[in-house]
């Protein structure tokens, strides 16, 4: 199985009295979104499923992409990693899944699968990580596939 994690976009900062869910992308997130998406859309396989948070600024990134997806309450920015794993099957499902959605649960998602430490891990927003989950003799394993941030397409 395949768990590609994305943060959303950079996004307009949240003034007095607004709603941190329905905070959009900024111009510098659109474009970010757009040059990953590019990227993720060459790499993807078929039989994907993408879940994304709600939030506007989540919901604007998995538009990027241009492919169906669903949108999911427990990919919130309160969400935790367990509620991420079990939404995305982790590590029962075929095949693979995208998950767009906020830190710090996709840092400390990354952090839980890879054993690290720390328990957390930063994840800059449009960045992509993409793991996989294997089974390698008697037991399974986890391997990082790739780390992209939209800086660097």
């Amino acid at each position: 199985m395949d768990l590609i994690l994305w943060r959303h976009a950079e996004a307009e900062e949240g003034g007095e009295g607004m709603d941190d869910l329905q905070r959009p992308l900024t111009a510098r997130g659109e474009k970010q979104a757009a040059r990953m998406a590019v990227w993720l859309d060459r790499q993807l396989p078929d039989g994907l499923r993408v879940l994304s948070s709600p939030a506007r600024r989540a919901e604007q990134t998995a538009q990027a992409l241009g492919r169906k997806f669903k949108l999911r309450a427990e990919l919130l920015p309160d969400g935790s990693p367990q509620e991420l794993l079990e939404l995305a099957q982790w590590p029962r499902a075929r095949g693979a899944v995208l998950v767009v959605g906020h830190q710090p649960a996709l840092g400390q998602t990354v952090a839980r699968l890879l054993d690290m430490r720390s328990g957390e891990c930063a994840v800059r927003k449009g960045a992509v990580w993409w793991l996989r989950q294997r089974q390698r003799m008697d037991h399974s394993e986890t391997i990082l596939l790739a780390v992209q941030a939209p800086d660097f397409l």
